[in-house]
């Protein structure tokens, strides 16, 4: 597990590690030059591996919940892992949330980016076809952190990617 920090030339910081692709700081600078950090997490790895409620996580196969577990693709039923009581929720019990992410930095003048990638394997968490998933994290000299999603598979599959930080704008967290 890595930890990466991306920084801009106006003070905003985010910081992501590799397990789940989670963002662990999103420091925004504040009137007097004062940054805040306003998304939640915990301060280790430990707390982020036990049960949570998806703190900064990347999200995948798929976010939301299929009920009882399955679904119908072109006639053929697949069952999923559930660990939402019957249900499969946000990518199931080993989900995108809690694997392992390869991470590139790339930067340039106006941008600082991560570039994630995951090689989801045919049938894990009961998902059909290969799944290469890249996530690219990027922070702009205007304060924006725009996250972007590319999948592509070999076989006809369900995706729904998603990212689940928790926001408090404010900064305050007491």
């Amino acid at each position: 597990m890595d930890s990466y920090t991306l920084k801009n030339q106006k003070g905003m910081e985010v910081s992501i590690i590799t397990y789940g692709g989670i963002i662990t700081s999103l420091k925004v600078p504040k009137k007097g030059g004062i940054s805040e950090d306003v998304v939640l997490g915990y301060n280790s790895l430990a707390a982020y591996e036990k049960s949570n409620p998806y703190f900064g996580a990347l999200i995948g196969r798929y976010g939301n919940r299929i009920a009882k577990g399955k679904f119908s693709l072109d006639g053929t039923e697949y069952t999923l892992a559930t660990n939402d009581g019957h249900n499969h929720l946000h990518g199931g019990v080993k989900g995108f949330d809690k694997v392992v992410w390869n991470a590139t930095e790339i930067h340039d003048d106006s941008t600082a980016s991560l570039v994630l990638t995951y090689l989801s394997k045919d049938m894990e968490e009961g998902f059909p076809g290969n799944l290469e998933t890249k996530v690219i994290y990027t922070l702009t000299n205007n304060n924006e952190l725009e996250v972007t999603y590319e999948a592509t598979t070999d076989k006809k599959t369900i995706v729904n990617l998603t990212q689940h930080s928790y926001f408090n704008l404010s900064g305050d967290f007491s």
